[in-house]
């Protein structure tokens, strides 16, 4: 018996990569593809890349959620109307539902009528999300830095961190701005949002999970950058640690995530992008301890995860449907 699945928002970016990877899920069935202004049009219409891998419609009809005949539903819409669609909408006790949005991801906002969502980073939460019955799916730079600092969390080593990233236009989202069109992002590069990130709180929930002692004090300038996906990291901490030391500790904390990887060579986007995989690559000078981490933002940073958690939650395989080849040189 095959997961029933149906997304709402459907026509964005990670809404066409969650389509890619559930059509061709093993395990997985798409049943509602929802989009209310692309309704009756084929998928490929909007995703031309899946001309001629499925004959899919985007419907506006919504009736599966109260009739329950889906079993997990994946919210792709914008940040706010997460949270409105679930108060406007029936939907059955028995679908469990994976939001991609930002609106359930802290814990003071994780509570919405009878659900209560967990967040969803399996390299944190693995052993909650297999028994959750709704998922917080993390942000995208939030994935990124936070793989690159549980380590150090759990061992108490944070307390003053410099951050820096750089994403790909993608990470916009679909609809233009003034910042995603090409001819502004082209040999260009800017900084936004410095020292206040949406991603911060998630961030900061998550470190002090591990960490029992003492303050965190997290410092992040994101950049636009000049390319269309993934997210590269580099954080900056004082550690006293050997840099051996850390790669033991980095590699143990990680051996059983099969998607997080550490380098011992220097990490590029291109080993990232168009698969699940976080890698990450440490560098020492003295006491400055540098980790790098780079992911797709709509893979490991957003769909992918959302169906790595998906798996979880119904006791699949966590790699199924997710084992996707990097763009070659």
């Amino acid at each position: 018996m095959k997961i029933k699945a149906g997304i709402i928002g459907s026509a964005g970016y990670t809404g066409g990569e969650l389509i890619r990877l559930l059509i061709n899920h093993p395990q997985a069935e798409l049943s509602l593809i929802h989009s209310k202004s692309n309704a009756g049009k084929p998928i490929s219409s909007v995703h031309q890349d899946l001309l001629g891998e499925t004959d899919f419609k985007f419907t506006d009809d919504s009736s599966a959620l109260e009739a329950g005949s889906i079993d997990v539903l994946f919210l792709c819409v914008g940040h706010g109307e997460a949270k409105k669609f679930l108060e406007e909408t029936v939907i059955a006790d028995k679908i469990k539902i994976i939001d991609l949005s930002q609106d359930f991801r802290l814990a003071h906002s994780s509570q919405l009528k009878a659900r209560s969502f967990i967040y969803g980073l399996p390299e944190l939460n693995r052993n909650e999300i297999r028994t959750a019955k709704n998922i917080a799916n993390p942000g995208c730079f939030a994935s990124a830095i936070q793989l690159g600092l549980l380590p150090l969390a759990k061992m108490d080593l944070l307390k003053d961190i410099y951050t820096t990233g750089i994403t790909g236009s993608t990470g916009a989202g679909q609809s233009l701005t003034q910042t995603s069109h090409f001819s502004w992002r082209a040999n260009n590069i800017q900084a936004y949002k410095t020292l206040t990130h949406q991603h911060l709180g998630e961030i900061g929930q998550s470190l002090i999970q591990l960490q029992t002692k003492g303050k965190i004090d997290l410092n992040f300038v994101p950049w636009r950058g000049d390319f269309t996906r993934g997210i590269f990291i580099s954080s900056q901490i004082d550690c006293s640690w050997k840099l051996d030391q850390l790669v033991d500790l980095y590699n143990n904390f990680y051996a059983d995530h099969p998607f997080t990887h550490i380098s011992q060579d220097a990490i590029f986007l291109k080993q990232v992008v168009n698969t699940n995989k976080c890698v990450i690559q440490l560098e020492k000078v003295g006491t400055k301890l540098v980790i790098h981490s780079a992911l797709d933002n709509l893979l490991k940073g957003a769909s992918g995860q959302a169906v790595q958690n998906m798996n979880l939650v119904f006791g699949l395989d966590e790699c199924a449907g997710l084992k996707l080849k990097a763009i070659g040189f």
